[in-house]
């Protein structure tokens, strides 16, 4: 009898939770708002002529929104995108200050965002500045690139300008539950890469031409931003990082400095009064705003906390692909 009614509590626990699931679902489009709503623009402070507007750039670079349980929020390159377009429009916008939080990401998404950010410059005359927060390194590197100048957090981690080719490999796994892929293809090399099966030498030493050729890109455009001497190119190409101070010695960045240094040099560059205006664009007004909060709208995109799965932290692994991205845990 005991046994049954454990069976019964269990049951009726699991049917209470599918029906909060429902609820909550139901009720998404309330509870979780936010990313179908305009920008508006909100002033942190200063009460001057001009404005800067603080930009956040937080998590990884790509162009694939975070799909959460019960709303998607866009991806980096979008919603970076639509403040630069919005920003077009308001020609009292003289420079800009972008917060980068950024281990990396994609190398097609990292050229995208910087490709952006120059065009932006180029047609607002606005001038950029980077203020790089605990990480913003590789791709995260790659578009700062776009600034007028790049400071760095006494803390800061960056550098890591490289390429890495990432490949699922699933063959140990199929071996032991006893799993085969069959495949057909029109080519030796059509599924090159392939998580199914190990990888050949000459496999090897076409991917390994790919990443050079990648790589190639991202160390030319720092050489030529940065002007990077014979010296500080060849320590740069090591694809090391470099702690902050590591990071000025290297000529990788301009200096060292908080928020309030990246907020007077963005002034003193674009010639804006001390006491100009520092806006963002949100998507959600929040009380007690200030430039240290990177969140445009409500909510995170995330599973909520209470439904949080212990499975949801292991799917943020990166496809098989390039990526212009600092992951240790992928490097061996």
């Amino acid at each position: 009898m005991r046994h049954a009614a454990e069976r019964n509590t269990c049951y009726h626990n699991l049917i209470f939770f599918l029906i909060l699931l429902i609820g909550l679902a139901g009720c998404a489009p309330r509870l979780f708002k936010g990313s179908s709503d305009p920008l508006r623009e909100f002033t942190l402070e200063g009460k001057g002529d001009g404005k800067v507007l603080l930009i956040p750039l937080r998590g990884a670079v790509s162009t694939r929104p975070d799909e959460g349980m019960f709303r998607t929020k866009p991806s980096m390159v979008q919603e970076v995108v639509s403040h630069l377009r919005k920003a077009q429009k308001d020609p009292s916008i003289k420079a800009v200050l972008l917060e980068i939080e950024s281990p990396g990401g994609s190398v097609t998404a990292s050229d995208v965002l910087y490709h952006e950010l120059e065009k932006y410059k180029e047609k607002s005359g606005a001038k950029m500045v980077t203020l790089m927060m605990s990480t913003a390194a590789s791709g995260g590197y790659y578009v700062a690139l776009a600034s007028d100048r790049i400071i760095a957090h006494p803390m800061t981690l960056t550098g890591s300008v490289g390429t890495i080719f990432v490949r699922p490999n699933a063959t140990r796994l199929m071996e032991k539950v006893g799993l085969e892929a069959e495949i057909t293809k029109s080519g030796k090399y059509k599924d090159m890469a392939s998580p199914f099966r190990d990888i050949q030498p000459e496999e090897k030493e076409i991917i390994r031409a790919m990443i050079e050729d990648l790589n190639s890109r991202f160390l030319e455009l720092a050489a030529k931003k940065r002007g990077l001497k014979d010296e500080q190119y060849r320590n740069v190409a090591t694809a090391r990082i470099f702690t902050a101070a590591q990071a000025v010695e290297a000529g990788l960045v301009d200096s060292i400095g908080y928020m309030d240094d990246a907020l007077r040099e963005a002034k003193n560059l674009s010639g804006l009064p001390e006491d100009a205006k520092v806006v963002v664009y949100r998507r959600t007004q929040f009380p007690d705003d200030n430039p240290y909060n990177p969140i445009t709208m409500e909510g995170s995109g995330q599973i909520p906390g209470l439904i949080q799965m212990p499975l949801s932290e292991f799917l943020t692994m990166p496809g098989a692909g390039f990526y212009y991205l600092w992951a240790p845990e992928y490097e061996r």
